[in-house]
């Protein structure tokens, strides 16, 4: 979306309420819908995606110039297997109405927590991970019983579509609908009265969302962003932890959400970790340009915000290092990693999200200034830690705050259906993935059963000796 202020046109606002008003009315008509209702929907939503995966590869890969089918395999199809596959195995755990603990004074009367669905569920779907970050979150709002409207990307446009005509053909128009269109549909979507507002995006957006939202009092899960550093310990292992590093850097061309955006090293190993990173380029990315495994910038305007990155830091008297002999591609829109050291503070490398194949390097003398160092920014997505000594690990852990951690690896906490997945501060809010997925869009509705054998009528006026007596037991169990 567009950071522009603009009103959509009187049709487009029309149908997007016309949408809307159908889901709701679904909703009306099943408000807790069965275990069994519920398991059709996670059913059917995976029998969709297996049918479209081929399409999805080429539609995904069209988008974006060139992305490989397994990156695409690995990153949009098969997390959403594994979380539908696990929605469906604890779905009648987590709809259960459970016991929970009575204080004394409140017995015999007893306390229970209902799980109820919100009602209509909007989704923002971003182009990086189009088919994740759209169905993921949909399989937990359906398993919660909802119904689910979803506004992906315009900067995908064929994978958008696509999604679309499926969604149409796999589930009736009261039960989930996708909405295709520019930013000025996506700005009319995010003013729809929903009963929980999902966005994933750059956080100036979710600024906007959050506002837009907070019109109708929707509640938000935002998923932002933001600079993820990865801390090397001075005692990493860095041929463990090197081609981790790389990997979780170059997936998708560092277009992803919770990339390492730079890397604070300590400076004694400054040099065997540029080797060390040659080395691992080499390995995975022997080419790029013309490379099948190398995913192409999604965007020219990207591409050239990239390269003008690197031209602004090289200016600046930052040393640029070019872990590939080849030179960016403008045909293919590939762009080999960079390493940039020395570089101010007041440059978009270091102010800005990356979101491609550059990598700032901070070196740090004590522990102490590496944390301190994330500490000074924004409370970044996710933050990676590599090293042996545990000791120290617990300290930059529990001394700094991220959204998500991985430790001696990069991006893998994303795909644990039994972590929360989300950001804290400027990375975002509210966490989704597995259970923490269905509370997210359930309403957990605490209920109290009072006894017929309780004495709360001693608490009615008029006040007395009664009164004073059963306040004072209230005060000592209590």
């Amino acid at each position: 979306m567009s950071e522009m202020p603009m009103i959509p046109p009187p049709e487009q606002t029309d149908a997007l309420r016309a949408a809307f008003d159908r889901l709701r009315a679904g909703y009306e008509a099943e408000r807790d819908p069965t275990h069994a209702v519920r398991i059709d929907r996670l059913h059917r939503l995976q029998a969709m995606l297996e049918q479209m995966a081929p399409a999805m590869i080429i539609a995904i890969s069209e988008d974006f110039g060139h992305r490989p089918e397994q990156v695409t395999q690995l990153a949009d199809i098969v997390p959403v297997q594994l979380a539908a596959r696990h929605a469906r195995k604890h779905l009648a755990q987590w709809m259960k109405t459970r016991r929970v603990p009575t204080g004394l004074v409140h017995r015999p009367g007893h306390n229970r927590l209902m799980r109820q669905a919100l009602g209509v569920v909007g989704i923002v779907s971003p182009w990086n991970y189009p088919g994740m970050l759209a169905l993921a979150p949909a399989i937990a709002a359906l398993a919660a019983g909802n119904r689910v409207m979803i506004k992906p990307s315009e900067i995908g446009p064929r994978f958008s579509e696509l999604l679309r005509a499926q969604v149409a053909a796999s589930f009736a128009p009261e039960e989930m609908v996708v909405i295709v269109g520019d930013a000025e549909v996506g700005r009319a979507f995010v003013a729809l009265p929903f009963d929980h507002l999902l966005f994933t995006g750059s956080t100036a957006v979710g600024r906007q969302v959050a506002l837009a939202a907070a019109a109708n009092l929707t509640p938000v899960t935002l998923e932002l962003g933001g600079k993820s550093p990865a801390i090397v310990s001075a005692d990493a292992d860095l041929a463990l932890a090197v081609p981790r590093l790389l990997f979780g850097k170059l997936l998708n061309s560092g277009q992803t959400c919770i990339a390492p955006d730079y890397v604070l090293l300590p400076r004694s190993r400054r040099d065997a970790f540029v080797k060390a990173m040659r080395r691992a380029h080499a390995a995975q990315y022997p080419g790029v340009a013309a490379n099948p495994d190398y995913t192409s910038i999604a965007t020219e305007r990207h591409y050239r915000r990239l390269l003008d990155m690197l031209e602004e830091a090289r200016a600046a008297g930052a040393e640029v290092v070019p872990l590939h002999a080849e030179p960016p591609s403008d045909a293919t829109r590939k762009l080999p990693l960079h390493l940039v050291f020395d570089a101010p503070p007041t440059l978009r490398v270091m102010r800005e999200e990356i979101f491609g194949p550059i990598l700032p390097v901070i070196t740090y003398e004590r522990t102490e200034q590496a944390i301190a160092h994330v500490n000074a920014g924004e409370r970044p997505l996710a933050l990676y830690w590599f090293g042996n000594d545990e000791v120290e690990r617990e300290r930059v852990l529990r001394q700094t705050l991220a959204g998500g951690v991985t430790v001696n690896d990069t991006l893998m906490h994303i795909g644990q259906e039994e972590l929360p997945f989300g950001g804290v501060g400027a990375s975002g809010m509210g966490a989704y993935h597995g259970e923490w997925g269905f509370r997210a869009f359930s309403k957990e509705t605490g209920v109290y059963h009072q006894s017929p054998y309780s004495a709360v009528k001693l608490l009615y006026p008029p006040f007395g000796a009664a009164f004073e007596r059963l306040l004072g037991a209230m005060r000592k169990l209590g």
